[in-house]
């Protein structure tokens, strides 16, 4: 396998970065010895009930507030700098991962280690950058709320907190206070006898503070045993969350076409986000993979993608199609197994390659569904949402033989036999101006259960977009997972489920768009 390379940019900072995460992640047990040891007290449901003992070691991750969500309005002029900024704070948070996994014992032996040597500094780099966007923002007339600038200061957060900041009980997930996506029967829907944090404890005996008997190549970056369900407990019609539904129904508009990708056959990577980051080299801090546009990476301008081939069997769909890579923790090193969003910030292991890509886009269960505009960017999902929390979280795993179940904070153990499937169900009402929004968000918003659009938006065409893989199904023994699965992310997040996303920008000709839309409203099938 090889990755995209067009107009990349390489510095001594990014070989620093590297140099500093493979420190960290290349240690295997070593490094992460003691991450949990003796952070819990077990009790019959293998969750802690002495949330204060040595609370150092239970330090998981570094959690910082979104400023690029908070960002409303930034004026077109400011936005590559802005951007810029924002990718400045990713890459702040990620050295400062890289730092908490690495200085372990000095945190086991000073309990303020890292609130003086992690968290404070990292404070002071943030607040410095919020003050270069305000300085981008103003310098060309546009307003900037100065209260972003509250938004400097992070936090440390427990693996055992959800992504909607509350703690987990017993394997129970309250996003939102709500129980989640059959997830109330831990360690792939069977009890461990008080086994904790996949494999740090074990009937409260610490395991020589490994997470994972093998290590799995990545350490307590994850993912673990309780980021595992049994696809056969979960419940059926279980998903959850209202962002994502499908907008199509029996009536308004019933038709839909089908656009043919491919599964990434010409190899396409790269850890870029042209749509976050642009200009940006390892904007994503995690590899993609790309069907559609063959011309997409971080330097890729609205003209190239125009000009660009395409993977699609209809040579007038040049869009682009991206979501992060499927691993398998198996110790594989790949092509980017050394490199910056690859192996270096702790996604490891072997790329696996759907098998199906099926990128289908459906109608609208109240009426008539209006053109999408070139060049217009849908993000579905959150890259941050553990940290972030679930406002923007979407896209789910399930198999294939049970789809009616889908679950979002999990990942799914598939039967001998079945695939596994991740769906996501895109953004499908649009403001009707805007091809892009400064938070990449705002321009577009989720369809009601009912098909309805918020007030002063209009539907367009929903992009479903189904993935399905042949996986090794893993294995949990002894609170353990063996050969896990995971989807690549930023380092800090852990490599939870509830992170996946999937991204798109429409490079469609505008005949083909039309005859999109047609099929549509006039509930043909068409491809």
């Amino acid at each position: 396998m090889g990755r995209n390379t067009r107009k990349r940019r390489s510095s001594m900072a990014n070989k620093a970065i590297a140099a500093s995460a493979a420190l960290a992640l290349g240690g295997g047990g070593l490094i992460w010895a003691n991450f949990y040891a003796s952070a819990h007290e077990s009790n019959n449901n293998g969750w802690s009930q002495n949330q204060t003992k040595a609370a150092a070691a239970q330090v998981a991750t570094i959690s910082c507030p979104d400023v690029g969500q908070k960002l409303t309005n930034v004026p077109q002029s400011a936005r590559q700098g802005v951007a810029t900024e924002l990718a400045n704070l990713d890459k702040q948070i990620t050295e400062a991962y890289a730092r908490l996994a690495s200085t372990r014992q000095a945190q086991a032996g000073d309990s303020g280690f890292v609130q003086n040597a992690i968290v404070g500094p990292l404070k002071e780099k943030r607040a410095a950058t919020i003050d270069r966007i305000r300085i981008d923002v103003q310098r060309v007339g546009g307003q900037f709320n100065t209260s972003l600038s509250q938004l400097a200061a992070c936090t440390t957060q427990n693996a055992q907190t959800n992504a909607g900041g509350q703690q987990q009980n017993g394997g129970q997930q309250n996003n939102g206070g709500q129980q989640q996506n059959g997830g109330q029967q831990q360690n792939g829907g069977q009890q461990q006898g008080g086994q904790q944090n996949g494999g740090q404890q074990n009937g409260g005996q610490q395991q020589g503070g490994q997470q994972n008997a093998d290590n799995n190549g990545n350490g307590a970056a994850g993912p673990v045993a309780a980021d595992f369900v049994n696809i056969q407990n979960v419940q059926p019609n279980s998903r959850g969350l209202q962002n994502g539904l499908a907008a199509n129904g029996n009536t308004g508009s019933k038709g839909s076409f089908t656009t043919k990708c491919g599964v990434n056959e010409n190899n396409l990577f790269n850890s870029d986000n042209l749509i976050v980051a642009p200009g940006v080299d390892n904007g994503a801090h995690h590899t993609h993979d790309y069907v559609g546009n063959q011309d997409n990476n971080a330097f890729s301008s609205d003209q190239d993608l125009g000009n660009a081939g395409t993977s699609c069997q209809n040579q007038g769909d040049k869009s682009t199609y991206y979501w992060p890579v499927l691993r398998l923790q198996d110790g594989t090193k790949e092509f980017d197994a050394a490199d910056l969003g690859g192996g270096a910030e702790g996604n490891v292991g072997k790329i696996l390659k759907a098998k199906q890509a099926e990128i289908k886009f459906v109608g609208n269960k109240k009426g008539p569904v209006v053109a999408m505009p070139q060049f217009l960017r849908i993000i579905t999902g959150d890259a941050k949402a553990f940290t972030n929390g679930l406002k923007n979280a979407n896209t789910s795993f399930s198999c294939t033989g049970f789809e009616n179940r889908q679950v979002t904070d999990k990942y799914v153990i598939c039967p001998q036999g079945s695939s596994v499937v991740r769906t996501s169900n895109f953004q499908s009402c649009w403001d009707g101006k805007n091809i892009d929004s400064a938070n990449h968000r705002d321009q577009v918003a989720f369809v009601g259960a009912d098909g309805s659009c918020p007030n002063g938006f209009q539907a367009i065409p929903q992009l479903q977009v189904r993935l399905v893989y042949d996986v090794p199904a893993p294995t949990i023994q002894n609170g353990q997972v063996k050969s896990p699965y995971a989807v690549d992310g930023f380092p800090e997040q852990l490599h939870k489920p509830i992170t996946d996303h999937n991204d798109f920008i429409n490079v469609m000709s505008t005949q083909l768009m039309n005859k999109v839309v047609n099929c549509i409203n006039t509930g043909k099938k068409c491809q």
